[in-house]
């Protein structure tokens, strides 16, 4: 490469860096960004607009002619702005209405006042009344404005709020009340200290100051320069070209015209042009390879992005308990978002089986479903939403979504029983199933398989899903998020070409596994010396950790230090369990991926190339290769935690976290609620643990404590962190948390929680995590130690506490003083 495409290449991934949260902020509004012109501001903004919008798919660069000191010149044309809120909770309706404009009238009283004290004339003022409404049973409040009727009426607020939702969620939810959350007014006082200054236009070109030998992507041209302030209404320039305003430089790319709009403004019309990418199989562009990557992450991103969107359970619009992921034609991830690490590194596992279960039975429009762990699930709430891409009848890709579902059937609102020993007792087990066939929603299949679970044991009647709307809703919102997915990719494919896009695909993978390598050659130099086995060119360390039952977890580790290789051996994990923590083998994957991704210190998204250079043995009828009957609802969010701590722990990367997600679920037979706690990060040889924070394969958010109280029965008391629970040593171990909350009503609540038993352990002479514990304080005020798993019927006034454990310390504080 030559140092001009060097320099190229530095200008086109900080291009594609911004690109992203771009796309992101746009999709997350309900907009795509090839249906909008590009607003560009500052000094050197203007120098990549182009570049920026071709990418983007937009065909309009929109740039202020004091694009340099817009924040400046926008303080001079802004309005005063007055605001009066007041709280009001009614359903929509000709009443409540009528109460809102009593209310209103008295807010718009006091902003005219407001406003008024400020020096602003009536006839300076203007007011806007808005409405804050939800649906029933949602989270998400939209601001709807006063709309206004074509005579000038005033219009019917539930019918824009139906219009805004349609298009910020992408459906429509039938037969919900519309509630008022409150109401707002705002005054605006207008200033008028600015104008706009129309240009006289004129005919001909304009003056060229120079020209100079500049670089565009396709080689050096000679290129004009002009001044802005030479310039007037109606000029128009081809690119390439600059044009210099003063306080901003402006890029005109080649295949791109520049037009000077009536009050000075720059108009770029965006010619699109097919990229071509030179792509050999052996070696890929570094730059390139950058750009993908961003590509394939963004597109699992927006994914992510489409699905809370359009999402409406509160596990998935407000925990962000899902994630999604882009995969190859032979299953292998590709890329995915930083959603949740247990589900990424399994997703794998979960298309492979469904590639070789439907074979050649796949056809363009159809939808695959699924969650059964012997089918590379995790454990049943996790429904996986599979969607084959295909390019002129040719499989290319699969998009997948999981997302967690807080109620699927089971023995227990929530569907997360302490108690199961058998997968039956957990909830509808779906191997295989066309939830869209040939683009036909079968909602009565899925239906059916959630209403109606099948058991092995003709005995028991097993519940169905408590909430099968809310399913149904979420389904569809993951076929909503897939179908995004495959627009991308379908214009990656158009703009590069699907040769360049698949070889790129093959490159990222083949990046991981380099890096991966190089990762596994460093830490065995490292650990060769210290408590490791040498045997000729491999490293082997050995490592356990046991559950609170007593099931013991031991790895073998051992690394080839020459060809960065690395064998993960299983053997002398404890059989299956006659409970809940079983692990299925793609969860074992899952965290063993995670683990090697975070110990590489390069950017790369974690994907199939991870585990190229390694291969895992799982001791069938081990608990972490139980059989299908076996129950599982606990492995994938207690195991999966042990897990990564003795992986860990054996590359002593750093001492063991909270090792768990303390899950923690509650309802009736009218709803389910469903959350993980986060507690103590474990600290590391440069680091303290941070406190308070979900570790390692979670990666979800709590609900928020206003959503909390208003949807479900109950009073948040406290929500904090559990002070001095973090093991000591040179650098101390993240503290845990304490939640307590009073329910209002009777419900019945289960917990499925670890580390009760034996604490996180602290490493290199660091000290133990303090452990957790689960207490009931009843209406008479005895405290109830509940152990780690349990289910409890409790009455209205009475208090659930949940202490969660602290992380591991690192490094002995006596030996260091010794020293």
């Amino acid at each position: 490469m030559t140092v001009e495409e060097i320099a190229q290449g530095f200008i086109n991934v900080a291009n594609e860096t911004m690109c992203r949260p771009i796309r992101q902020l746009t999709e997350m509004k309900g907009h795509e960004t090839k249906n909008h012109a590009l607003a560009c501001f500052g000094g050197a903004g203007p120098q990549h607009a182009c570049a920026i919008a071709r990418s983007l798919g937009m065909k309009e660069v929109l740039i202020h002619r004091f694009c340099g000191i817009l924040s400046a010149y926008g303080m001079g044309m802004a309005d005063v702005v007055e605001e009066e809120q007041e709280p009001y909770s009614a359903v929509y309706g000709p009443e409540s209405v009528l109460e809102v404009s009593n209310r209103e009238a008295t807010l718009l009283n006091r902003v005219i006042e407001k406003l008024q004290l400020q020096g602003f004339k009536e006839d300076s003022i203007t007011t806007e009344t808005y409405l804050n409404l939800r649906y029933e049973g949602t989270d998400t409040a939209i601001m709807v404005k006063s709309p206004m009727n074509q005579d000038g009426s005033r219009g019917d607020y539930a019918i824009e709020f139906v219009r805004l939702f349609q298009q910020e969620y992408g459906f429509e939810l039938q037969n919900r009340n519309i509630l008022i959350c409150d109401v707002r007014v705002r005054g605006i006082g207008v200033t008028n200290i600015l104008k706009p200054r129309a240009l006289d236009p004129v005919l001909g070109t304009p003056k060229i100051e120079g020209r100079y030998r500049v670089y565009f992507g396709n080689g050096w041209h000679d290129t004009p320069l002009f001044k802005l302030e030479d310039m007037a209404c109606g000029h128009a320039i081809c690119g390439p070209a600059v044009i210099m305003n003063g306080n901003s430089t402006v890029i005109i790319e080649p295949n791109c015209k520049a037009v000077v709009t009536k009050y000075g403004n720059i108009k770029i019309e965006i010619e699109s042009i097919h990229r071509v990418v030179e792509a050999s199989k052996e070696v890929a562009d570094v730059v390139q390879l950058s750009i993908f990557n961003h590509r394939f992450m963004g597109i699992a991103e927006q994914m992510g992005r489409t699905l809370q969107r359009t999402s409406i359970s509160t596990n998935i619009k407000e925990r962000l308990d899902f994630s999604c992921a882009l995969f190859g034609p032979d299953s292998g991830l590709v890329a995915n978002a930083p959603h949740v690490p247990v589900h990424l590194g399994a997703m794998s596992s979960t298309v492979r089986w469904q590639l070789d279960y439907w074979g050649d039975n796949l056809n363009e429009g159809d939808v695959l479903v699924t969650n059964h762990p012997c089918a590379g699930g995790s454990h049943l709430p996790d429904i996986t939403v599979v969607t084959p891409v295909f390019d002129n009848g040719k499989l290319v890709f699969f998009v997948a979504s999981r997302g967690h579902h807080a109620e699927i059937g089971g023995i227990t609102p929530g569907s997360m029983p302490p108690f199961s020993k058998s997968i039956w007792e957990e909830g509808a087990a779906i191997k295989a199933f066309k939830l869209v066939e040939k683009g036909i929603f079968q909602e009565e299949g899925i239906s059916k398989l959630l209403l109606f679970p099948s058991s092995d044991d003709s005995a028991h009647n097993i519940p169905g899903t408590r909430r099968l709307q809310d399913n149904l809703s979420d389904l569809r919102a993951q076929i909503a998020a897939n179908q995004r997915g495959i627009s991308l990719i379908k214009e990656l494919i158009e703009q590069y070409g699907l040769a360049t896009v698949q070889s790129y695909m093959n490159h990222v993978q083949v990046n991981a596994a380099g890096a991966v390598r190089e990762m596994l050659k460093s830490v065995a130099a490292k650990i060769s010396s210290l408590s490791a086995k040498n045997e000729g060119d491999s490293v082997i360390i050995e490592e356990e950790d046991f559950m609170d039952d007593g099931s013991v977890i031991h790895l073998k580790l051992t690394i080839d230090r020459k060809k960065g290789e690395a064998f993960f051996d299983f053997s002398g994990t404890s059989p299956e369990v006659y409970g809940n923590w079983n692990a299925p083998e793609a969860v074992t994957a899952a965290a063993v991926i995670y683990c090697l991704r975070s110990l590489v210190d390069v950017d790369i998204p974690l994907n199939q190339g991870c585990l190229a250079p390694v291969k895992i043995y799982i001791p069938p009828g081990s608990f972490l290769s139980p059989s299908d009957k076996a129950a599982v609802v606990g492995g994938n969010v207690l195991t999966s935690q042990r897990i990564t701590d003795v992986v860990l722990t054996a590359f002593q990367a750093c001492a063991c976290s909270q090792g768990c997600m303390n899950n923690l679920t509650f309802g009736d037979n009218t709803f389910g609620y469903y959350e993980t706690i986060g507690g103590g990060s474990g600290a590391g040889p440069t680091w303290h643990g941070a406190s308070g924070v979900q570790c390692h394969m979670t990666n979800t958010r709590m609900t928020d404590p206003e959503i909390f109280e208003q949807r479900y029965p109950v009073l948040l008391h406290r929500f904090g962190l559990r002070k001095y629970s973090g093991g000591g040593g040179i650098h101390r171990g993240g503290d845990g948390i304490v939640r307590e909350i009073e329910f209002r009503r009777p419900v019945v609540v289960s917990i499925l929680s670890e580390r009760r038993v034996h604490a996180p352990r602290g490493l290199k002479g660091g000290i133990d995590g303090a452990r957790g514990a689960n207490f009931l304080i009843t209406k008479d005020g005895r405290k109830v130690n509940l152990g780690g798993k349990n289910t409890v019927e409790v009455q209205g006034g009475e208090i659930l506490q949940i202490l969660t454990p602290g992380g591991g310390g690192w490094g002995s504080l006596s030996a260091a003083n010794e020293g």
